[in-house]
């Protein structure tokens, strides 16, 4: 009779990541609610033709305020967060035995299924399936030597760096473009579900192009957030190390502000893809530093954990709500705002369809704790790996 090996124990769960993540899924929807409550959707986003349109200048300047304190560094956490869950899942499969990455190609393509999904029925945005190629990337990596990591790391940085140089250099000295885009038919405003699934369709290449830009910088920010957790970011003594992430963080800021606002289109993608990702660093060090020093996480700090724990439904239910809300065929609210209505009106429907986040993510802590999109797809990877 062969006795199997005693395993460690699991390690409790880490409270902070609840938050961070609850944080970032939030914060996500401070950047996109914007694309939203366009006429226009994505495609106006891109030209700004709804921004140009408000003409209080004192609404003007609350919305160029409120757009670049969300623009790329909640996307920043967010992306920092899945390198940590994997560094997290690598361990688990060291303490019990099981090979690395083994099967988490499984995981990867359910993701890219959920990615697939989301980005033809509801956002044109989305981040999910340039995350499953990053993690399968990242998750082989994460197999080698530290060395090798670092070396990933660092060059997929410069890669990065690279690339948004050249990207910033050519808006910068490219002549403005005649006029603004102009949907006709909008199938935002008039159109119906399926006449967007169509034009989603039609414009794949168009609307999965960051994805694409952004991946060098994927996989530098996973790697960097397992990283992070190897140095003891999440531990006790790893209060030197937050501290120096804050400070990057506090430091970048004002250069992130000043770039996305006053920089134009050259100065908006620095700061997405150059300054964003060093705040969302010094968020994250925050967030950690924050729940660490409370004794009781407070009903916020419990909240946003709810939405931590389900992060992957409350990122679909997000991106749904708004739809229903501002699209045509919902409610319309974005054809219906007025130039003078349309930040107020973006900044109510925010917290409108942040609370009702808040609410379901509640309502499924109270019963069992995985969001409803959590349970399928650890039923799904349960599933397929067993086969």
């Amino acid at each position: 009779m062969t006795v199997a090996p005693p395993t460690a124990p699991a390690p409790p769960r880490v409270a902070a990541l609840d938050v961070a993540r609850g944080v970032a899924i939030l914060g996500t929807l401070a950047t996109n609610i914007w694309i939203f409550t366009d006429p226009q959707g994505f495609v106006g986003y891109l030209d700004g033709g709804a921004r140009a349109a408000v003409t209080s200048p004192a609404w003007r300047a609350v919305e160029q305020v409120a757009q670049q304190l969300a623009q790329g560094k909640f996307l920043g956490l967010l992306t920092l967060m899945f390198g940590i869950g994997l560094e997290l899942q690598r361990r688990s499969a060291a303490r019990t035995g099981r090979a690395w990455p083994g099967r988490y190609w499984v995981r990867a393509l359910l993701l890219l299924l959920d990615g697939l999904l989301h980005y033809l029925l509801v956002a044109e945005f989305d981040v999910l399936m340039g995350y499953a190629v990053t993690a399968v990337v990242v998750a082989a990596v994460l197999a080698r030597s530290e060395r090798v990591q670092r070396r990933w790391m660092v060059g997929a940085a410069l890669a990065h760096a690279a690339v948004l140089v050249l990207l910033a250099t050519a808006l910068g000295t490219a002549s403005p473009a005649p006029g603004g885009v102009r949907l006709d038919p909008d199938p935002y405003a008039s159109g119906s579900f399926g006449d967007l699934v169509l034009f989603r369709l039609e414009n794949l290449g168009l609307f999965r192009a960051e994805v694409v830009l952004v991946q060098a910088l994927s996989v530098a920010a996973f790697l960097l957030g397992a990283h992070l957790v190897r140095a003891g970011v999440l531990d006790e003594e790893g209060g030197a190390l937050r501290r120096r992430l804050l400070l990057l963080g506090a430091v970048a800021l004002p250069v992130d502000l000043l770039l996305g606002i006053t920089g134009g289109t050259a100065g908006l993608v620095l700061a997405r893809y150059g300054t964003a990702p060093l705040v969302a660093l010094g968020l994250l060090a925050l967030v950690v530093e924050v729940v660490r020093r409370r004794q009781e996480p407070g009903a916020v700090g419990r909240r946003l954990a709810e939405v931590g724990r389900s992060a992957l439904s409350c990122y679909v239910l997000q991106n749904l709500l708004a739809s229903v809300l501002c699209y045509g065929w919902g409610f319309g609210l974005a054809a219906r705002l007025g130039p003078d209505q349309r930040v107020p009106g973006t900044l109510l429907a925010y917290l409108a369809v942040a609370a009702l986040v808040v609410l379901a993510a509640h309502g499924w802590a109270r019963r069992g704790g995985r969001g409803p999109v959590e349970a399928l797809w650890h039923r799904s990877a349960r599933a397929l790996g067993a086969r």
